[in-house]
């Protein structure tokens, strides 16, 4: 299990829920050495996941959408495995809707999306594929009580999260 400092943990609650969150997903990114792999993957637990799956997919989504988050090699990760259900379970009901709603555009284009481009192909996929930009706009609007759904599940069931320990 990943052990977090109960202190560090504190000192992120202080700061808000996008930190509190960091503190997990910076501690899961620690142990899986900063990538995911085949080797990686068993290293952390569902839950585990769900969270750094919501870290890459709140990054990505915050950079540059969804073209940006399928083409940086995370679709399947978000929209391959239990993700939608698991944020759901976490009270991120809207979120859930919303990836479910991608993952239709996304299973039929995915060879196209995630197909190797060049910079200029790369920006052709945001006219080719513009109906994720409603989905994103809807993304943005509910985000910030998103997150806060996702943090306070998180702090009810912190030991599905990590092992806290006293310094």
């Amino acid at each position: 299990m990943i052990q977090i400092k109960d202190a560090v943990i504190a000192d992120a609650v202080d700061k808000g829920m996008d930190e509190f969150l960091q503190v997990f997903t910076d501690a899961y990114l620690d142990k899986i050495g900063g990538k995911l792999t085949a080797e990686s993957m068993p290293l952390l637990n569902g839950s585990q996941h769900t969270l750094l799956a919501y870290r890459f997919f709140l990054d990505e989504m915050r950079e540059g959408g969804f073209v940006q988050l399928i083409q940086n090699g995370y679709g399947a990760y978000i929209f391959g495995n239990p993700f939608a259900k698991a944020v759901k379970q976490f009270g991120a009901v809207e979120l859930s809707k919303l990836i479910y709603k991608a993952k239709e555009i996304y299973d039929p284009n995915k060879q196209a999306l995630e197909r190797e481009t060049t910079e200029e192909e790369f920006n052709a996929l945001y006219v080719d594929f513009e109906q994720f930009d409603e989905l994103e706009e809807i993304y943005f609007d509910i985000e910030e009580r998103q997150t806060a759904l996702i943090a306070a599940y998180v702090d009810e069931h912190i030991d599905d999260f990590c092992e806290v320990v006293k310094e």
